[in-house]
């Protein structure tokens, strides 16, 4: 890959998401490895520059280091399609489907992608009967999410009927559809992806070991007490049904370029259930993804220029009539 085939770069980071802090963190660190790499790369922020601007500026590729909203749910990546930029990461149908945890349950679920049972309630129209109900079909604990959020922002456990009314509330504020989940005992691991279709392949699993078990914000992101395990540590040929399972989910919803799922391995039957997918992961000192890649002997330096070089549209130019 020569550097300088890939032109103008713009890093899209920070955005307008709840996750603007992480991003900015994130396309910091990409930006600074392009620029290593001698590759013309320049932060480019969408929440204080309009998007038009790429094309006006002569912006060549993206390289997407947004999250959450307005970022990693298609907008981004529709707009860059009407303006012919290739980007990073995965197309506009794939992004959109993937940022909804329910819509991507429902895909995973009809391809036999085994993922927890869920509950779906939507804000204004539950009622507090309906809500304190929800552990009689998922037990307890449950876990209450934004169905659109990442980072873990707005999750929460919860252990008793009498704090689930407060739970969903809070998500609710948070996004319109809330995702009430069976909460599954046992390992957490997740595990990235790189490439698009046959060609796409699983990076070794990482073993997550949180404080307490709770892996927040501040556990993600700030914290030096959360471990990660690298190898992982799982019983011999789990790390491989693993890889093999997050491959397929990866698939079916149609993703490209690189993404991450997040997995949890039942204690007692040792069965894996596939949470959640991140189309733009994070990039930071923090981030899975980079330290998976140096597992596998690619530097942090070397997945950017990797991700880059596997900027696409996701529909090809037609040129204009003459």
């Amino acid at each position: 890959m020569n550097p300088g085939d890939f032109g103008k770069v713009a890093v899209l980071m920070g955005g307008h998401s709840a996750e603007r802090e992480v991003s900015l963190m994130s396309g910091g660190g990409v930006l600074q490895a392009l620029l290593s790499r001698g590759v013309d790369a320049h932060a480019f922020d969408p929440a204080e520059r309009d998007l038009s601007e790429l094309k006006r500026d002569g912006f060549q590729r993206c390289f997407i280091a947004l999250h959450g909203r307005f970022g990693e749910d298609g907008t981004v990546q529709g707009a860059l399609e009407l303006l012919g930029i290739p980007y990073t990461g995965s197309g506009v149908m794939a992004s959109a489907i993937s940022i909804d945890k329910v819509m991507t349950k429902r895909v995973w679920i009809a391809e036999n992608v085994p993922t927890p049972r869920y509950t779906l309630l939507r804000r204004g129209s539950y009622e507090h009967e309906q809500v304190i109900r929800v552990p009689d079909d998922l037990g307890l604990p449950v876990i209450v999410k934004p169905a659109r959020e990442g980072s873990s922002i707005g999750v929460a456990k919860v252990e008793g009927y009498s704090d689930m009314q407060a739970a969903v509330d809070a998500a609710a504020v948070l996004d319109a559809d809330v995702l009430c989940e069976q909460f599954v005992a046992g390992d957490e691991v997740t595990c990235p992806i790189l490439g698009t279709g046959d060609q796409a392949r699983a990076l070794p699993v990482i073993r997550i070991v949180a404080p307490a078990g709770n892996y927040d914000y501040q556990n993600k992101y700030f914290s030096d007490d959360t471990r990660y395990l690298v190898p992982c540590g799982l019983p011999a040929g789990e790390e491989e049904a693993i890889q093999d399972l997050v491959l397929k989910a990866y698939r079916v919803l149609g993703c490209r370029g690189w993404g991450r799922i997040d997995v949890m391995v039942d204690a007692t039957t040792r069965k894996p259930y596939l949470l959640e997918i991140n189309t733009s992961p994070g990039m930071t000192g923090h981030s899975l993804v980079p330290m998976s890649a140096r597992a596998a002997g690619i530097s942090y330096e070397d997945l950017c220029l990797q991700l880059l070089a596997s900027a696409a549209l996701d529909q090809l130019r037609q040129p204009s009539p003459s």
